[in-house]
């Protein structure tokens, strides 16, 4: 029950959906199942996390921190993957992720999957142009801002 739980939550994931059905069964047999009472820190400004987590249930607040941070913003939808590059990479995040209300959540380990994307290239493939395609994103989503700048300084 708990694993079909974990499965549904990592299909209703768009970040996971480089992953075919047997990978995301292989993930949700690494991940574990989280609670969080609310004002819980799932993730501290400056921590190094581990891996990623999806949102099952709840409603989570992102406080991005640091020069030029942005607003907090609520994060509720199911399936929502909070840190994913942590995935990927092994950095601090600029960003406090707690808890509003109870809040279930999936934790993937960084190692789970790592060693997939090792064992498949085609999912290391797919991961990149996923990352490659999100980043473009918010880059162009940033260029608007970086031009009113720039004329603000003419």
């Amino acid at each position: 029950m708990i694993r079909d739980e974990a499965d549904a939550a990592l299909a209703q994931a768009e970040f996971f959906d480089i992953c075919d059905d047997e990978q995301r069964r292989l993930l949700a047999f690494a991940g574990t199942r989280r609670h969080f009472d609310p004002d819980a820190v799932i993730y501290q400004s400056g921590d190094t996390p581990l891996g990623a987590h999806v949102l099952i249930s709840g409603t989570l607040k992102a406080r991005p921190e640091g020069k030029g941070a942005n607003k907090p913003y609520a994060i509720s939808e199911p399936g929502s993957v909070v840190s994913a590059m942590a995935l990927i990479l092994d950095k601090p995040r600029l960003v406090t992720f707690t808890a509003v209300t109870d809040c279930e959540t999936l934790f993937v380990p960084r190692t789970a999957f790592l060693k997939l994307v090792q064992q498949s290239p085609d999912l290391a493939q797919r991961a990149v142009a996923r990352i490659e395609r999100d980043l473009g994103s918010y880059l162009g989503a940033l260029e608007p801002l970086g031009r009113r700048m720039r004329a603000g300084q003419d």
